[in-house]
């Protein structure tokens, strides 16, 4: 299937790029893409979304269980007759949900290394499971708003 194939490729990037941060910018000063626009650093993530839930472990350890059974379930049901915008939106929310949650449970943490300024305010620090679960979202927003949710049941 394409779609277990391309969410393993969504979390072997997150997970490669996430091994290239702890080992060139750990315990390093930020590098600096844009000025005032960009910079990548390493950051120890112990909590969810903007820092909040620190150190709640098994929270999130349901959570993503409950997550990941609930959007298979939505893809092997209807498989044939769903749209491969209904698959992306999956598989991008897989592949980021599956990425921090290898790091959860192998470092205890998640590692955290995209930082942007947008209007003058310094946003959260995300990474890239971070972005692929964003974008899967707001696809799967888009698709439940223009089409028909019953694939969705």
């Amino acid at each position: 299937m394409a779609v277990l194939i391309f969410t393993v490729l969504l979390i072997a990037m997150d997970q490669i790029s996430k091994f290239y941060v702890v080992k060139f910018l750990k315990d390093q000063g930020p590098l600096v893409i844009k000025e005032d626009f960009l910079n990548l650093f390493y950051l120890e993530n112990r909590g969810a979304a903007f820092g909040i839930l620190q150190g709640r472990r098994l929270i999130f350890t349901i959570i993503t269980i409950v997550v990941v059974f609930i959007l298979l379930k939505i893809l092997f049901k209807n498989y044939k007759e769903s749209s491969i915008f209904l698959k992306i939106c999956i598989s991008l929310i897989l592949g980021g949900t599956i990425g921090n949650f290898i790091d959860r449970i192998r470092l205890h943490y998640v590692v955290d290394f995209i930082s942007m300024r947008i209007f003058g305010y310094d946003f959260a620090v995300f990474n890239l499971a971070d972005v692929f679960i964003v974008l899967g979202t707001i696809i799967l927003i888009i698709y439940i708003l223009k089409n028909d949710t019953e694939n969705l049941r």
